[in-house]
């Protein structure tokens, strides 16, 4: 009885738990499983991945933009940023894979000639929020891979949004995407801008729990990151993390996964 008193209530339910599972192993799969295994790492909103000077507005989001287009292992693909008011709305060209979809083989051209660029652009108010502008271009650049490959993921297209989280929590932005999860909107009212939040479709607690799943299945110790999470997601990535080694302990990590590693 008291071993039940004191058992911890698990990180995810049961359900989420096994779309979590089934979505990572869709994301790995159907976009590149050999850039997971060799290219990608974990992320972290430091000097030392986010490096250089800027002068101005632009150059700061075109500096973030490279750095995340080279991490996100896309460096190979047409992209531009423009400014906002320079964003031309077009549809998402057609495109010919050659070699991988991701990483430093990938090529990737149009299939019709008029096309020579996918244009990207950024928000403003996110430039003194930099996480949150680093997570706003990886949605787009996760929304192009999924748009491209045209595979849904478990649970159809009703899923999308929170799948194209997980998607990003797989190449490597799972500590970004749980830090700009939530956005607390206490204190002064001058400091809280709701323009400057990226959209996030995943809960906080279920993002959290993407991040332990990726840094198991990577071999990532969380000692050389965890100080860069939220005060208050710490506890809930140790519990989610601990719970997670467990399972893969008592071999229950779906074998789909295990393969990744």
């Amino acid at each position: 009885m008291f071993n039940l008193l004191f058992t911890k209530k698990p990180s995810v339910d049961e359900n989420t738990r096994q779309w979590i599972f089934d979505t990572f192993a869709w994301a790995v799969e159907h976009f590149n499983i050999q850039v997971f295994q060799e290219e990608t790492k974990l992320v972290l909103p430091t000097n030392e991945f986010y490096s250089g000077r800027v002068g101005s507005v632009t150059e700061m989001a075109q500096n973030i933009f490279e750095h995340t287009v080279e991490y996100a292992s896309m460096q190979n693909w047409p992209l531009k940023l423009v400014e906002p008011q320079l964003l031309k709305s077009i549809e998402f060209p057609s495109l010919i894979i050659q070699n991988a979809l991701r990483g430093k083989d990938s090529k990737i051209e149009f299939s019709e000639s008029n096309h020579q660029v996918i244009q990207f652009t950024f928000n403003p108010n996110q430039i003194n929020q930099p996480q949150d502008l680093i997570a706003s271009y990886v949605q787009q650049l996760a929304t192009i891979l999924v748009m491209q490959q045209k595979i849904l993921p478990p649970g159809g297209k009703d899923f999308l949004p929170q799948a194209i989280d997980v998607l990003s929590c797989v190449m490597g932005f799972g500590v970004i995407f749980a830090n700009t999860a939530y956005q607390f909107k206490g204190g002064c009212g001058s400091c809280f801008n709701p323009k400057a939040n990226r959209q996030a479709s995943l809960s906080e607690n279920d993002t959290v729990y993407v991040l332990a799943l990726f840094c198991l299945l990577k071999s990532q110790n969380p000692k050389s990151f965890k100080q860069h999470l939220k005060g208050h997601l710490r506890k809930t990535f140790g519990h989610a993390y601990s719970e997670l080694s467990l399972m893969s302990q008592k071999s229950e990590i779906p074998l789909s996964l295990m393969i990744t590693t």
